[in-house]
């Protein structure tokens, strides 16, 4: 079955609830399986403000040729954009994977109050895996962290990449 109670690593922000945390990363989820279509990293990103969904992105640094067109940091562009300024306060994003020490550093850049993810990043995670950028008191702004929503699902989109990948290699120098 799968996992679908949330690991709480912190207290604080907006609390959206079990069921609604769910809602939202399965459209992140949805966000995920384009970035896979388009040959991407399948990592997908929602932010929500004030209980509205104001931007959802999936990796695109294959097709953008940049480094830095990751899901979390192309939802924060577009969230500022909706919500007219810098300042994302009220917000929660929504990621499938861990986010990496860059989107960590934007998160807490942009003020957002709260982070769900699905899997943990064992290799680049800044959450928690790692390092936890998110809750270092020594920066100015903390969010608050939900690990695990949905984790089996979040796992097994980037799995079945990696995987797929893996195959398509092998056959080709075969």
């Amino acid at each position: 079955m799968e996992q679908e109670q949330a690991r709480i690593t912190a207290a604080g922000g907006i609390d959206e609830g079990d069921a609604t945390d769910e809602t939202y990363m399965k459209m992140a989820l949805e966000e995920a399986e384009k970035a896979a279509k388009l040959g991407e990293v399948p990592i997908g990103a929602v932010v929500v403000r004030r209980g509205e969904v104001i931007a959802r992105a999936h990796n695109l640094r294959e097709t953008g040729k940049c480094a830095t067109a990751h899901a979390e940091l192309l939802a924060i562009q577009q969230a500022c954009a909706a919500a007219g300024g810098w300042r994302l306060t009220d917000s929660t994003l929504y990621v499938t994977i861990e986010p990496c020490p860059m989107c960590a550093g934007a998160i807490l850049q942009a003020r957002i109050d709260r982070v769900v993810f699905g899997a943990a990043d064992p290799k680049a995670g800044a959450c928690g895996s790692l390092i936890n950028f998110l809750q270092d008191e020594r920066f100015n702004h903390q969010a608050a962290l939900v690990s695990g929503v949905l984790e089996e699902a979040c796992t097994a989109v980037i799995s079945r990449f990696f995987k797929n990948l893996r195959e398509k290699k092998k056959s080709q120098s075969e």
